[in-house]
This record gives C-alpha cells, sequence and structure tokens, in this order.
C-alpha cells in the first residue's frame, strides 16, 4: 500500500533520512521503531507532506504522493495523528468528530442558504455517524465536554476516534502510547486491533512502548541513523544483533514477550 523509495531529506548540515527504502503491506499494523534521532518522525512528515523530499520516491497505492501539500494527501485516504494531540481544545469531542468527514454540503455558504434541508439533512447523519464512533471508543458519555478538559489518553483516544470518522485506507500513527496510562494504553491497542479487523484499515506506527510494539505490530521496522536497518516479525527483532547494537550498543537484549 505504502512504498518509500531511497528517500533522502537534508537539513542543512544532517541528513535525516538517509536514502531510506522501505513498504507496508496492506491490512497490516507495521510498526517503526528506532533510537531518538533515527528519523522516524521525519519520514513521516515526508509521507505527509510537511516536508518536501530532498530525493526518492512516495506511493500511496502505486501514485507517487511526493511533494503533494498535507490536505491533498488527506484527500487520497492516508491520515496520520502527531506525538502531541491536536484536537479544537475549545470545541466539543462530538464538534471534534463532526468536522473531519471532507467535502461536506454546508461548508458552501449557498448550500446553507439556498439548500439548508439538504445541509440538516447531512449534519444529522453525520452526528449518527459521530456517536457510533464514541461508543465504539467509549468516549460517548463525554461528546458535550470541551476537547481541551479531557486527560492526555482520552485525547489520543479521541485522535483515533477523528481517525474513523475519516475513513482512512491507512494511519500513520505518530506515539499513540505517549503519555498515556497502562489501562487507556491497553484500550488503544485493542481499538487499533478492531479497526485493523472489522474496518480493513492499514495502520503504520511510531512507537517508543516495546511492549505495545511486540504484542500489536506485525511487521516491526527498525530505522537507525536515517535508514532502515532491519524489518520482520517482533520476534526475530528483539533478537536481530544490528537492533541490540543500535539500541543498546552491544548490550543483553531485552525480553518483551
Amino acid at each position: 500500500m505504502l512504498k518509500v523509495q531511497n528517500l533522502i531529506k537534508h537539513f542543512g548540515g544532517i541528513k535525516a533520512v538517509n536514502d531510506c527504502s522501505l513498504s507496508v503491506k496492506p491490512g497490516t499494523i507495521t510498526g517503526l521503531i528506532g533510537p531518538n534521532g533515527a528519523g522516524k518522525t521525519t519520514l513521516f512528515n515526508l509521507i505527509t507532506g510537511f516536508y518536501k523530499p530532498d530525493s526518492g520516491d512516495i506511493l500511496f497505492k502505486d501514485e507517487k504522493i511526493d511533494g503533494l501539500s498535507p490536505h491533498k494527501i488527506f484527500h487520497k485516504n492516508l491520515y496520520r495523528t502527531f506525538q502531541i494531540s491536536r484536537e479544537l481544545e475549545m470545541m466539543t469531542v462530538l464538534e471534534n468528530l463532526m468536522l473531519i468527514p471532507p467535502r461536506q454540503t454546508g461548508e458552501l455558504i449557498w448550500n446553507s442558504l439556498f439548500r439548508p434541508n439538504v445541509v440538516r439533512k447531512e449534519e444529522k447523519e453525520i452526528q449518527k455517524q459521530a456517536m457510533e464512533v464514541l461508543k465504539f471508543i467509549e468516549l460517548d458519555h463525554l461528546k458535550d465536554e470541551y476537547a481541551k478538559n479531557l486527560s492526555g489518553g482520552q485525547k489520543k483516544l479521541l485522535e483515533l476516534a477523528r481517525t474513523m470518522m475519516a475513513k482512512p485506507d491507512m494511519v500513520l500513527l505518530d506515539e499513540p502510547g505517549a503519555g498515556i496510562n497502562p489501562t487507556l494504553m491497553k484500550k488503544l491497542a485493542r481499538d487499533i486491533e478492531n479497526l485493523s479487523q472489522q474496518m480493513e484499515t492499514t495502520f503504520f506506527l511510531i512507537e517508543h512502548d516495546m511492549d505495545l510494539v511486540m504484542s500489536l505490530c506485525n511487521p516491526v521496522i527498525v530505522m537507525s541513523t536515517g535508514t532502515k536497518l532491519a524489518e520482520g516479525p517482533p520476534g526475530e527483532i528483539k533478537r536481530n544483533d544490528e537492533v541490540i547494537e543500535a539500541y543498546l550498543g552491544g548490550g543483553e537484549v531485552v525480553d518483551y514477550s
């Protein structure tokens, strides 16, 4: 579904992404791990149009997307989240979801003026969909709460709910488990698995929590110094000598099972 070929990105004299090539198969939950500064988030920013590559190709469903703006990539059904949640703080949880579906009839002012019945009908349908999503992730009891008042973990769940409203083919999750407690972490992982199975959504996620990666992802891709170091099933990756060296300087492998 996603192919990255010989991708390079410089920032001054620093080569953040260095001739990186990798691919993500449809229907998988693929993990992306690596030491701090390995280039993981830069890679996500390149894939989703926040940065333009210096060279190389990015293909999504066999279509070149490198150089496209983020909103155009969103309309290709490729969605991403961020390390720090970007909810609309002064809007309710429900309103945060209802804004997501693209090309809503009410976005054009003349439709609101001359086709109000159509706009109202569509809005009710979107509201119904949003409530179904909130029930799925068990945030429906907070539908009228301002997003700024949610806990860190609840904001991560809200981001996942916004993802569902977009109905993407593929989601890039940047550290979905960061800053949330173990209980919500388990729920988040369960929701990602359910979405992968029920909606056939493909996930590509950066995560530093190795317990989460090893239990949720297959395959796991390892980046180091801007390029792909290794790829394989979780059990194989945690025994890979090059991965151990990159993470631990040759120390004992940590058993994450």
